[in-house]
């Protein structure tokens, strides 16, 4: 067995373990933590098989911005996980239905995989001495920037309707007026008086 295979093997047990633990660790801290361990395994696999680019990204932006804004939100909300819990029992139907489907997919795929094989696997020219960011540069501002720019309004609007939805206005907060502050004139805010010498004002 070769020292790739063993690091698959490696990582791919990791991997699923972690996964695991993700849902069914009690703590939701610990669940964030295994998740960031999935996430590093993950990684490691999109670097045996070439994907650096990939593995990168997943580690800069899912490891160092989602998942430890996942931490730090479980950390600093007082959620009460007992009652996100009490209705497992009747989502279960639904959740087993949903995994039976899963389950039918992936042994269908497996299934054509070896009566027909590369029949689900897109093949195409090798390009002549890409490197693999270099490649999904092209794709991506060629063929799909017209999704690349629509993914990013969606954003955008996501971001603007979120800071919407949470901004609350609450009585006796004092709140900066931009406008109000920049119409102010000298003589609203500055009074020049008179002192007498050893006197008071």
């Amino acid at each position: 067995m070769t020292l790739t295979a063993l690091a698959f093997y490696a990582f791919a047990t990791i991997l699923l373990a972690s996964a695991v633990r993700v849902i069914t660790a009690k703590n939701p801290v610990h669940s964030v933590l295994f998740l960031i361990l999935a996430f590093f395994n993950a990684a490691g696999l999109f670097v045996l098989i070439g994907a650096e680019f990939v593995a990168f990204i997943l580690v800069i932006v899912y490891v160092g911005a989602v998942a430890v804004l996942f931490l730090f939100v479980v950390m600093m909300l007082d959620i009460d996980f007992q009652q996100l819990r009490s209705g497992f029992l009747q989502n279960l139907p639904v959740g087993i239905i949903v995994g039976l489907i899963l389950a039918v997919e992936l042994v269908a795929l497996v299934a054509l995989h070896y009566v027909q094989p590369g029949a689900g696997v897109a093949t195409a020219a090798p390009a002549a001495a890409v490197s693999n960011t270099e490649a999904i540069g092209r794709v991506l501002y060629t063929d799909y920037v017209y999704a690349f720019q629509a993914s990013g309004l969606i954003l955008l609007v996501a971001m603007i309707g979120a800071i919407v939805l949470t901004l609350r206005h609450r009585a006796g907060v004092r709140r900066q007026q931009i406008a109000q502050q920049l119409d102010r004139k000298r003589s609203d805010v500055v009074a020049i008086r008179k002192v007498p010498t050893r006197g008071g004002v």
